[in-house]
């Protein structure tokens, strides 16, 4: 499978990818000769059901783990060939994360966990504090800026960890089942302003979930399955 997306305008793309796992002396292909392209903007999808490689996949894309075979590229660079610092340093500049689980730390208030990877790349605290203040009153929680996780209701915490990804305006926001902690109304609400931030900030999004009615709002669906990940039509 190929992607339409001309290779130029490609935010993420990866070539005959595979992951193999080594259990005792069986080897487990987990995902089998992937090609696969996300353009600058666009909201894809991928579906698939528990234990067919979603999240593994989406790690390789990230850079978060090394293939087995094949390249990952990543704003013209192949983070394959590059080492832990500089695939870090890549990350935090052109990726947004957002997981099920929020990993929000919990001694911190809100805007002192989205300012965290603003001070990574080095924004001065004041700088970081006024953009994560900003993008925190754009997911609705500008009356949450000084509460604690803890404080928080799982929509306002998922929001919380929606703005983190976005606050750096990365090339592409990588969500791993963003909403499946949440009930469907705040699952809803919670994915429409993920979708609605994206696209007003020409941010590309990258999504695994098993939750078909979310995958429908997205410009392209891909199934993956016995390690093969193919579009859906």
């Amino acid at each position: 499978m190929n992607s339409s997306a001309d290779t130029h305008t490609d935010i993420l793309r990866c070539v005959h990818l595979a992951k193999t796992h080594n259990e005792g002396s069986l080897n487990v292909e987990v995902l089998k000769d992937i090609d696969f392209s996300i353009a600058r903007g666009e909201q894809v999808a991928i579906l698939g059901s528990s234990g067919e490689g979603k999240s593994t996949l989406l790690h390789l894309l990230g850079g978060l783990d090394k293939p087995t075979a094949g390249e990952v590229w990543i704003d013209g660079k192949n983070i394959v060939s590059l080492n832990e610092k500089q695939r870090g340093y890549l990350r935090n500049r052109a990726l947004g994360f957002i997981y099920q689980l929020h990993h929000l730390l919990p001694e911190f208030t809100a805007v002192e966990n989205v300012v965290m990877p603003l001070r990574i790349r080095g924004v001065s605290l004041d700088e970081a504090t006024m953009q994560a203040e900003d993008i925190l009153k754009r997911v609705g929680l500008d009356h949450r800026l000084g509460h604690k996780p803890a404080e928080l209701s799982g929509g306002e915490r998922q929001r919380t960890a929606i703005a983190r990804a976005l606050v750096t305006k990365p090339l592409c926001i990588m969500a791993d089942e963003p909403t499946g902690n949440l009930d469907k109304k705040n699952a809803d609400q919670v994915y429409q302003i993920m979708l609605d931030l994206n696209q007003e900030m020409n941010t590309s999004l990258l999504m695994v979930t098993h939750d078909l009615s979310l995958a429908e709002k997205t410009d392209k669906i891909f199934i993956l399955a016995d390690g093969k990940l193919v579009q859906r039509i």
